[in-house]
């Protein structure tokens, strides 16, 4: 059996990729790794889901220790029109370091299930950190289980959000301002 590490952004999004992977024969480890979700609360509660998915599912479950927002937003600042590709670079780099640290034959997230992130974008990021860390990226486009997921999260009572979990997230979605057409026109 193929071990997996799964970059997991939130419980929801968990749910029916950890499904679909074991079906399909990946031993699944999840990995908790998400520095962007802003504010610390928010960071939270979207780990607890993930702690109860991991429990309700028998997951195994990675939490490295620590909250690296300020390495997100030395990341992004200056560059929040280009912010998702450094927010994946970053999440799927810590992933692929710890697969290759821990033996894992290959890595993946499950961004992959949202018809709201940018699917090439992820690909081309998890191929380019596959080829610098030597850990085989697996690009599943897991968008047709999406509302099975919205089912199953609902079913394991997981808490969703309504926002990707950043700053410049939140804020476009309070404040109704596109932050990346706003940079554009400067």
């Amino acid at each position: 059996m193929t071990t997996l590490l799964l970059h997991a952004c939130c419980g929801p999004c968990a749910t029916y990729p950890v499904e679909h992977l074991r079906h399909q024969g990946y031993q699944v480890t999840a990995l908790w790794y998400n520095p962007n979700v802003h504010p610390f609360q928010e960071h939270q509660l979207r780990l607890e889901s993930m702690q109860r998915l991991a429990q309700a599912v028998d997951l195994p479950l990675l939490i490295p220790e620590g909250y690296d927002f300020i390495r997100y937003l030395r990341a992004v600042v200056g560059r929040e029109a280009e912010r998702c590709q450094h927010c994946f670079r970053l999440r799927l780099t810590k992933t692929a370091e710890i697969a290759r640290q821990n033996g894992f034959a290959a890595f993946t997230t499950t961004l992959l299930i949202s018809p709201y992130q940018k699917h090439e974008l992820l690909r081309q990021i998890g191929e380019e950190v596959a080829a610098e860390t030597g850990v085989p990226f697996l690009y599943q486009d897991l968008r047709p289980g999406y509302s099975q997921s919205r089912k199953l999260s609902k079913k394991h009572d997981l808490y969703r959000q309504q926002y990707c979990g950043c700053i410049y997230s939140e804020w476009e979605r309070h404040s109704r301002v596109d932050i990346i057409v706003e940079e554009k026109q400067r």
